[in-house]
């Protein structure tokens, strides 16, 4: 008994499980406390427990095992090279002039989302396939327009990712696997069609974006023997303060530095040289879809390894979020519902003006930069919320649901830790931690824009509708 008085007297050091409500009280009482993050493998569920099983059994874990290695060696010794530029007609596989690509799983015209409407309206009248944005609404609902995944033609697209045949692509090439990935330019404002705009000068914008700025680099790039080496870029950039995938200040200043020397050799006129250099100049921006492109092109050369569970693509349409699985061959989607994005909004807007999470450019969480990396851009907090400490944790938490480090793209504040690589389903499914996600926030109407930026994570029904098909796929 005297023992037991004695630890109550003396100071308590404690750890608490579970619930994080007793860390609180003991916090009030003066007391020290760590508090262990904890949840039920599967959330509990038998059903998703019994699949987590299923897949640890001695046969079957040693072939996840090995798949897994090799996924994650592809994503880790993935090349991606710039190329070059051309209009998506060109380049993009299956492309034709009545094709509309959009970001996320498949979705049909009457189930998008305002920004997603707004885009493909916008893009209609940008093609001249319709005269305004009105008969553009009825052409879209006729069943002439082909839409189709970005990440079904080896394409990633911002936000609603919106893509049509006249738009100039960035063209990627993975010199280690020889798989070639494509997104389009960037529009650098926050009143853009990725964004859900549609008026006049956003398609004023697009039309000189493919008169002038496409074709300016597409010669430009024809000066380079060797093409620009991204992953260099990429871990470059990182270093100098980016997280690459809503903050590009250095990723911008590099690939312009790049490009310029390229671009002054060009036979446009000075005028539209200075054109293009302000366009750039104006944002940030500019090399956010590169990033995006260099991800998709080193996550597909991961994708279709027999059973491997880990994630190649994080996708999101605005209504739907959805994941694809290496094991799950071809163009297996898993879905849950789009989530709020929370964050800090531009000045006049409230929370209940946005959208619902959209935009391919996932890709680059699921690389492992983005959210995953938001220990290299401290300043990113500025625009996303919360704190350095913050960024810094995600960048950790992280690990636990990853497969490797990428030695080749490394965090500096984490001692040149790689990033974190490889998502494992069955990561996700043992700790219920959901990938970190940092975004823009498109108004939830079309024609208006960007209104914020943010933190958001999957929804777990994605991870569970995966674990329990793998499961079932490993056992038919």
């Amino acid at each position: 008994m005297n023992r037991i008085n004695e630890l109550f007297k003396s100071e308590l050091h404690v750890i608490n499980v579970g619930l994080e409500m007793f860390k609180d009280d003991i916090l009030k009482q003066k007391g020290n406390v760590t508090h262990l993050e904890w949840k039920p493998p599967g959330g509990g569920k038998p059903e998703l427990i019994a699949a987590l099983d299923a897949l640890e059994q001695e046969g079957i874990v040693a072939k996840i095992e090995a798949a897994n290695k090799l996924a994650v060696e592809r994503i880790v010794n993935s090349q991606p090279v710039l190329v070059g530029f051309d209009q998506a007609i060109n380049v993009v596989p299956g492309m034709t002039k009545t094709t509309i690509l959009h970001a996320g799983p498949p979705i049909t015209w009457d189930k998008m989302s305002g920004p997603m409407k707004g885009a493909v309206t916008g893009a209609l009248v940008f093609e001249g396939l319709a005269k305004d944005l009105d008969e553009a609404a009825e052409l879209a609902a006729s069943g002439e327009i082909t839409f189709s995944p970005c990440h079904e033609h080896n394409c990633v697209g911002s936000m609603a990712g919106v893509t049509s045949a006249s738009m100039f692509m960035h063209i990627v090439e993975n010199k280690t696997y020889g798989n070639i990935a494509y997104t389009n330019l960037s529009e650098q404002l926050s009143k853009i069609l990725r964004m859900g705009a549609n008026d006049e000068t956003v398609v004023a914008r697009l039309i000189w974006m493919r008169d002038v700025l496409g074709p300016m680099l597409r010669e430009a790039m024809k000066f380079s023997e060797n093409g620009i080496d991204l992953r260099l870029m990429l871990s470059q950039a990182l270093h100098m303060g980016d997280e690459c995938h809503n903050r590009n200040n250095a990723g911008t200043t590099l690939l312009i530095q790049a490009l310029t020397p390229l671009i002054l050799r060009t036979d446009f006129t000075n005028e539209q040289k200075i054109e293009v250099f302000d366009f750039v100049a104006m944002s940030d921006y500019f090399s956010g879809p590169t990033w995006m492109a260099l991800c998709k092109c080193a996550l597909d050369a991961a994708h279709g390894i027999e059973y491997s569970t880990i994630v190649t693509t994080m996708a999101r349409n605005g209504v739907e979020f959805g994941i694809r699985v290496s094991g799950m061959p071809g163009n297996t989607w898993f879905t849950g519902p789009a989530q709020k994005v929370v964050g800090p909004m531009f000045a006049g807007y409230k929370p209940e003006d946005s959208g619902l999470d959209i935009g391919d450019s996932a890709i680059t969480e699921t690389y492992g930069i983005g959210g995953f990396a938001m220990a290299t851009a401290p300043a990113i907090v500025a625009l996303v919320g919360g704190t350095v400490d913050d960024a810094m944790n995600y960048s950790v938490k992280m690990k636990e649901i990853t497969t490797t480090e990428n030695p080749n793209v490394t965090i500096p504040l984490l001692n040149f830790r790689g990033i974190p690589t490889g998502i494992d389903i069955r990561k996700v499914g043992q700790t219920s931690i959901m990938p970190v996600i940092n975004t823009a926030i498109a108004h939830k109407d079309p024609g208006i824009g960007m209104i914020g930026a943010g933190i958001t994570h999957p929804p777990i029904e994605c991870f569970e509708q995966a674990i329990l098909a793998f499961s079932q796929s490993m056992h038919s």
